[in-house]
């Protein structure tokens, strides 16, 4: 199906164009993920997408599903209790990078802990694009923020690493570059029965480009094609090889983790309903 199609059958009539910035990877990862959801035959009346606040998380309001455009940091305790009221829902939440892991950081941990099964798209553009440009937890050492006009102190977050840590039992990443990629990704995390997150590398051209001198949206993009390096290439790196690759600003794209082995959530939720029915 093409994009024209995708965006008649997902996307609310009026609602485009979208209002993200000349250059900005959003409109990529939203559109990703309606692939992604198109790609898995979804039907579009079981899908809740859900999102926090800031830049990415305008694309709940574009899209037609069961959405929600909820409090800064809080989208995950949302959508995880509409996983709870209702297991056989899609549940596919949107959230920056900010939103994500600072202030939405406790709820991340918590569940990836839980392993429900939700999918969490991660739109990582290292900065806070909507309120001015401020450095967040994703936000590279030694870069301009307006928070930090003498340059980051402070080392990023490995998100995915962090997530799995956690508990995550679907790891993966891609970038606006690699789009089929993404779209790959992000379908498997729809499938895969517990928490999934998909770091999604984009470019805010506007509040980190500038600061940085990193040159037009083409650009920024064309940093992601160069650091950006496929599993099974970075797999076949030694330690040594791979500690000079990080030191470039390299990072693996791809699944990097997935396991089957950990019980989802409301499964075993299930079970507790069914002992406290059975009076155990």
């Amino acid at each position: 199906m093409v994009m024209e199609q995708l965006v008649e059958k997902y996307f609310r009539p009026g609602r485009l164009p979208h209002i993200w910035c000349p250059g900005c990877g959003n409109g990529i990862i939203t559109g990703a993920i309606v692939k992604a959801i198109d790609k898995q035959g979804l039907d579009k009346n079981n899908v809740a997408f859900i999102s926090g606040i800031g830049c990415s998380s305008r694309s709940s309001g574009y899209l037609d599903f069961n959405t929600g455009n909820t409090l800064h940091g809080r989208a995950l305790p949302i959508a995880s209790g509409l996983k709870m009221a209702n297991p056989a829902l899609n549940v596919i939440i949107a959230s920056g990078d900010g939103d994500c892991t600072a202030i939405g950081g406790n709820h991340l941990i918590h569940a990836a802990r839980r392993n429900i099964d939700l999918t969490l798209v991660v739109y990582n553009n290292s900065i806070y694009g909507m309120t001015g440009g401020q450095y967040s937890p994703m936000t590279p050492k030694g870069v301009k923020a307006t928070t930090a006009p003498y340059l980051t102190i402070e080392p990023a977050f490995n998100l995915l690493e962090l997530a799995k840590a956690a508990g995550a039992t679907f790891c993966a990443r891609a970038t606006t570059f690699h789009v089929p990629l993404m779209v790959d990704m992000i379908a498997k995390g729809i499938a895969h029965k517990g928490f999934s997150i998909i770091e999604c590398v984009t470019a805010c051209p506007i509040n980190y480009g500038r600061q940085n001198k990193a040159g037009t949206a083409g650009k920024m993009i064309a940093w992601q094609r160069n650091h950006g390096v496929m599993k099974s290439a970075w797999d076949k790196m030694d330690e040594a090889q791979k500690a000079a690759a990080i030191a470039d600003g390299k990072f693996p794209i791809g699944v990097l983790y997935e396991t089957n082995e950990v019980q989802e959530y409301t499964e075993a939720y299930d079970e507790i309903i069914k002992r406290a029915q059975g009076g155990m």
